[in-house]
């Protein structure tokens, strides 16, 4: 019986203390799989920091299309992506108005033609019967003077009377001033045919300067591509032009570029933008070669998170580079000597302080140290202070252990 009370006093003490101890001991650190987790030793040396960037290929000369009048697509002779030369056709429009416009144009030029020919009959018809009567003018006048002369010469010798010599040279006179005036009407009307032509003339050159214009503009309803270079564009963006379609002035109809001129416009984020100068050298991967370039151009303002970036593109382009072709493009910032540093962290940016798992000597373990980050690059990054050249880390994302300061590798 005093057996069984001691072994009963002595489990009432037991399990207090076992408890107690329990709640002492540190929860086991997790595992985590080695193959799952991104590792890397920190090194020293020199660190090239770069930005990278998807972009495009684009044009850097383009030549967009407007529509000079309203019309209706009548024909789509080429679709985009064709090579086109100056004197290809693109596109016919129609407008009705216009080529009726332009016709009743051509008719008022052939009439008022007509009206000129017509004018220029009559007016010189008139100047040849004022010719006729200057000419027998003058003839009466020349008749009537040598009458005149005669008998002046006859009262001189005494054969005739004084009279009749005055009466000669009055009338010889007097025919003398019909033939003056006789001429001076012919040379009124010699002007004033002329004057009557020309005026005739400016009204055929005004009609015919309207008819080229109005024939200019239906000519413009034929749409050509005007250059050597490749069709990017039928169409405002997002809109692609079809037949049948009512087009008004100002419209985008296409857009051309020339495909050996090309730049490589890349989005950088914005925060990694304000390290990136003009002049700055450059890689552009085409998936088909990678082309040197150089930054030419950074946009003031962001879309979406990110600032465009153009870069010249230096080499040859490789075959099948064209415009809208995406690339990847990664710009050389600098290049930093003897530093510290390590893979880029999926986590922490420039000038962030960290917690990395740093694994123990044995690479069984691994243990949460603080780290500050310095400047960063593509794919690597400067290790300020809490780590040493040969230290291992892990660089994945690791927000699922921030609970843990241990985790065990397997």
């Amino acid at each position: 019986m005093m057996k069984r009370i001691v072994w009963i006093a002595l489990a009432v003490i037991a399990i207090p203390l076992i408890t107690w101890g329990l709640s002492r001991l540190k929860p086991a650190a997790p595992t985590v799989e080695r193959a799952t987790v991104w590792i890397d030793s920190v090194k020293r040396g020199d660190m090239d920091r770069q930005v990278h960037g998807p972009g495009t290929l684009v044009p850097e000369d383009v030549m967009w299309i407007p529509a000079q009048f309203d019309g209706r697509v009548e024909k789509i002779t080429h679709l985009p992506g064709t090579v086109v030369h100056p004197n290809d056709i693109l596109i016919v429009l129609k407008n009705p108005d216009m080529e009726l416009a332009a016709a009743d144009l051509e008719w008022q030029v052939k009439a008022a033609e007509a009206n000129y020919t017509d004018l220029k009959v009559q007016l010189q018809t008139k100047q040849l019967q004022q010719k006729s009567l200057t000419e027998a003018a003058r003839a009466d006048y020349m008749q009537a003077k040598l009458t005149a002369d005669r008998d002046e010469q006859l009262t001189k010798d005494g054969l005739q009377s004084d009279l009749t010599t005055k009466l000669s040279v009055a009338k010889a006179n007097e025919l003398q001033n019909s033939y003056n005036l006789a001429k001076q009407q012919l040379d009124i009307s010699g002007q004033s045919i002329q004057a009557q032509l020309d005026a005739q003339r400016v009204n055929i050159e005004k009609l015919k300067a309207a008819y080229q214009l109005k024939k200019q503009q239906v000519d413009q309803l034929i749409i050509r591509a005007g250059v050597d270079g490749v069709l990017i564009q039928l169409g405002p963006a997002g809109t692609p032009l079809e037949v049948g379609q009512r087009v008004t002035p100002g419209s985008i109809l296409a857009k051309i570029a020339e495909p050996q001129k090309l730049k490589a416009t890349l989005k950088i984020p914005e925060t990694q933008v304000k390290d990136v100068q003009i002049g700055q050298s450059a890689e552009i991967d085409t998936r088909n070669g990678i082309i040197p370039g150089k930054v030419m151009r950074i946009d003031p303002a962001a879309s979406n998170g990110t600032f465009d970036v153009d870069v010249k593109l230096l080499g040859e382009l490789p075959p099948g580079a064209r415009p809208d072709l995406s690339v990847d493009g990664t710009i050389e910032i600098e290049r930093l000597h003897d530093v510290l540093y390590v893979g880029r962290p999926v986590i922490g940016t420039t000038g962030q302080k960290v917690g990395l798992f740093k694994l123990d000597a044995d690479n069984k373990g691994a243990t949460r140290v603080p780290v500050t980050l310095g400047r960063s690059s593509v794919s690597t990054i400067e290790i300020l202070n809490g780590l040493n050249v040969g230290d291992q880390v892990i660089l994945s994302d690791m927000s699922q252990w921030d609970a843990q300061n241990r985790i065990r590798l397997n």
